[in-house]
């Protein structure tokens, strides 16, 4: 089974302004800016909504292999959704510095980035890949 997030060719730019309300587009540049930054990568839209910075190519014992994001977020109506892979194992001490958030297998959500330490959350950007590299090898996009 191919996953179904793949990296689409659209405009970031043409994304970013299109974000409403003007709180969360301002919230969704930010971040942007945060994660190009914490990473050294530039994003590439990946299905219709989230920013990706890097790619990585995975196979599973099982045999299936694919390549997805390394990390991004998808600035939705309701919240920041940020993609941390392959998830927050070891990330006790970083996330106790966050901030106001919610947490899921490997996602972070975030109603303002007002609510959290951008120092922090960097720092969890950086934690994350570096974990991912443990697996498999980061490639820029």
């Amino acid at each position: 089974m191919a996953n179904k997030t793949v990296p689409t060719g659209a405009s970031v730019d043409d994304h970013l302004a299109s974000i409403t309300p003007e709180r969360r587009q301002h919230d969704a540049r930010a971040l942007d800016a945060l994660f190009r930054e914490a990473t050294g990568f530039q994003p590439k839209m990946w299905g219709p909504s989230i920013l990706g910075y890097g790619r990585y190519h995975y196979r599973y014992k099982s045999g299936r292999e694919g390549d997805f994001l390394a990390t991004g977020f998808a600035p939705r109506r309701s919240n920041l959704v940020v993609y941390i892979m392959p998830g927050y194992g070891d990330f006790a001490t970083i996330l106790d510095r966050l901030g106001k958030f919610r947490i899921g297998k490997s996602c972070l959500y975030i109603n303002r980035l007002s609510d959290v330490d951008r120092d922090a959350l960097t720092d969890l950007i950086r934690a994350g890949l570096s974990d991912l590299a443990n697996h498999w090898p980061v490639q820029p996009e």
